[in-house]
Parts: structure tokens; sequence; C-alpha cells
């Protein structure tokens, strides 16, 4: 039996009296995923991203490993939630709008203690001010750098389109402002590199392309070392007491560590290893989240019909984004439907095999996006269920 086929065993042992569709982690790929990642890091502690996770349970999980320090969450309304729950050092990734929001942390000591929000236009700072409706405690800020490599000129950019912060000049500036406005205390800098840690450097039959994002990732990545400890230095003169320079992404934590400025490496996706991740050469990680579709058709030979399953991730359309049927081995997408709103024919020798009512797994293209399809994750030890918990939205929150 192969080990795919050994854990279909399982994960059909373990979810026997279960009905699909349902959604598992298997714990043992979970924590070996999560070693992978303090050991790639190298000393350097590992913030968790929590929109890679989105379930307050394993959260908990692996900051209370070693190696581990802090969440990287995704909105303002999720960070003060989280700051309620018991954790204690949420770092905001991206800027935000909420007013209502911001108005909590400026008036709540333990709020504005616990959480940092991004900053990279100095209007970020006047909405904070219009939002605090009489709370004057002091807003922790971040500054986000521009990773993006830019050649000829600037007339070629390849990396996402975030900060309008790219020189240490412009960074350096930003800094001055904020030292200058009562309310406010820089406390970090945030640079992720999507385009190294978030785009595979080994494409299945493409070998072409592989070696042209290696050629361009080692160039970005000599590129940025120089700049983000530039950017540090010139930050730092402003703010000597800088606490943190977050850097990486699971795709990217054993080079952005090697890197002196950087303090800490931000990671979320090599926890759950969706399926984008399956592309590359630094790091194999085990697949630990996965969602069961029910059988519900036998249309013909070598064809079999699930419930549902047409769960797209975000990005660029394309087929990278839709989730792959993965236990057992060998189904296919019809190619005239695709994975569908309510029903999913697959293809492939394999459905001969399958009964009303067996459960197909499959893997999602990103980490915690799957997470607001299902209420509830399964978590296996061996082939058991020995908890069930909530996602977050099992707790009633969607945040976006």
């Amino acid at each position: 039996m192969t080990a795919r086929a050994a854990d279909r065993a399982r994960y059909d042992r373990a979810t026997a009296h279960l009905d699909a569709p349902l959604a598992i982690v298997d714990l043992e790929a979970f924590d070996a995923n999560a070693d992978d990642l303090v050991r790639r890091a190298g000393g350097k502690p590992v913030r968790v991203a929590s929109k890679s996770v989105r379930c307050r349970h394993l959260l908990e999980r692996v900051l209370a490993k070693d190696g581990f320090a802090g969440i990287m969450s995704f909105t303002l309304a999720e960070s003060l939630w989280l700051a309620r729950s018991g954790f204690e050092d949420i770092l905001l990734a991206y800027p935000s709008a909420d007013r209502a929001r911001f108005a909590e942390l400026a008036a709540d000591p333990k709020l504005a203690a616990a959480v940092t929000v991004m900053i990279d236009d100095p209007s970020h700072l006047d909405l904070i001010d219009t939002a605090r409706a009489g709370g004057n405690e002091v807003v922790r800020v971040c500054l986000e750098l521009d990773t993006s490599l830019k050649l000829l000129g600037g007339r070629v950019r390849v990396g996402a389109r975030r900060s309008p912060l790219y020189s240490p000049a412009q960074l350096a500036d930003l800094a001055r402002t904020v030292a200058g406005r009562p309310g406010f205390k820089l406390v970090g800098i945030m640079a992720y590199e999507g385009h190294i840690a978030g785009v595979g450097d080994r494409v299945a039959g493409r070998p072409l392309r592989s070696r042209a994002v290696r050629l361009m990732q080692a160039t970005a990545r000599r590129e940025l070392a120089e700049r983000r400890a530039a950017v540090v230095r010139a930050v730092r003169a402003v703010t000597p007491d800088l606490e943190f320079v977050n850097g990486g992404g699971t795709g990217s934590v054993q080079t952005t560590a090697a890197e002196d400025a950087v303090t800490e490496i931000a990671a979320g996706s090599g926890l759950y290893v969706p399926r984008l991740f399956d592309n590359y050469t630094s790091f194999t990680g085990r697949p630990a989240a996965l969602f069961a579709m029910p059988v519900v058709r036998r249309p013909g030979v070598g064809v079999v019909t699930v419930l549902g399953g047409g769960y797209p991730a975000s990005g660029a359309a394309g087929p990278d984004r839709l989730p792959v049927p993965y236990l057992p081995q060998g189904l296919s997408y019809d190619p005239q439907e695709g994975p569908g709103e309510v029903q999913t024919p697959l293809l492939g020798s394999a459905a001969d095999d399958l009964l009303i009512g067996d459960k197909v797994w499959f893997r999602h293209a990103k980490a915690g996006e799957l997470c607001e399809r299902f209420a509830e994750l399964q978590l296996v030890e061996g082939d058991r269920v020995t908890a069930t918990v909530p996602t977050y939205r099992g707790e009633g929150h969607t945040f976006l």
C-alpha cells in the first residue's frame, strides 16, 4: 500500500461515523510541518499568519510550540477579537479603514498593548486620529516595505502591488512623521516578498518556466536583502528602539531568516500545506488539511459525481486556484464542468471502485480559505478523530 493509500484508509476509518462534506486536519502532519518551519527559520521566531489557519484552537496549538511567537492577522476586527481571546502579540498585516474598531483600539489599554497596526501613508495616521472618539491610548504602528523587484528602470515590476514605500528614504520619512505625531509609536517594519515566498520554483511539466522562476527569485533575493538592510538602518536612525523586522513567508523561510536585518519570520500556509505549496525545491511539506465530499451519483463507467466541491481560491483565476481530488489517487475533473457549485463529476478508473456514500478527499489551493467553507475541523490523530474544533466561521466570524 502506498503512503497516500494508507492515509486514505486512515482518514476513512477516522471519519466513518461522520457524513461528508467535512474537513479534517491531520495533527501529525500539522505538527511535522510546524517543526519544519522552525528548523528552516534557524533560530528566529516564526510569527503565525492567521489568515492561513483561521482556527483559534490550532493557533493556540502552534503558538505553544518552541520557535513560534505572535500572530500576523488580516483585519482589525479579527485582531481585536484575538486580543480579547487572550492572544498578546498581534501584528495586523494590512492597513485598515475600520473607524469603529480603531475607536475601540484607542480606548482600551489591553487592546492597544496587544495589537500593532500597519501603515504605509500618513493618511492612515489621520484616519486613526479622526476615529479615536476620545480614546487616547498610544497606537502601535508598523511600516510596510514594498518588496517588488523593479527592472529596466522600473518598466518591469515583479511582485504584489502593496505598499508605496520602496526606498530607505521613503520609510525614514514616514518614520519621522510617526515619531513626531502624538498618540503613535513606531515599533516595526514588515516586508512580505510574495514573489519569492508564494511562487513555486518547480512547476510540474514546465522546466523552462521553473528555471525562469528560480532565476527571478535569485535576483529578487539579492536585491531585496540589500535594500531591506538599508531600510532598517535608515529607520533605526530615526527610531533606535524598533522592536521587530518581519519578513518572509512559507516559501522563503530559510533565505529570509539568513538576513541579519530580519528579526522574525512570517509563515502560515506551511502548516496546512495546500496544493500551491507542492512546487518548491527548497522544502517538502505534508498535506495536513483536506476536505471530503460524498459520492452521490455513478453516471457511468469511470465516472462518479460528488456533492459540491467548487471551492476556488483567491488570486488570478486559473486551474491552479482550484482544489484537486487527492484520495483516492487517479481522479480528475471533467474539463467541460470542472468543480461545481452543487455537484462535481470526477473521471478516472478509480471511480469504478467508489460506492454511493464513499468519501473523496480534496486538497484546497490556498490554506486558510478552506475554513470559510466549513464551520468545524475534525482533528485526526492516527485513525481517530480526537477533537472537533470550530473555524472562525464556526464561531460566527467571517472577517473577509
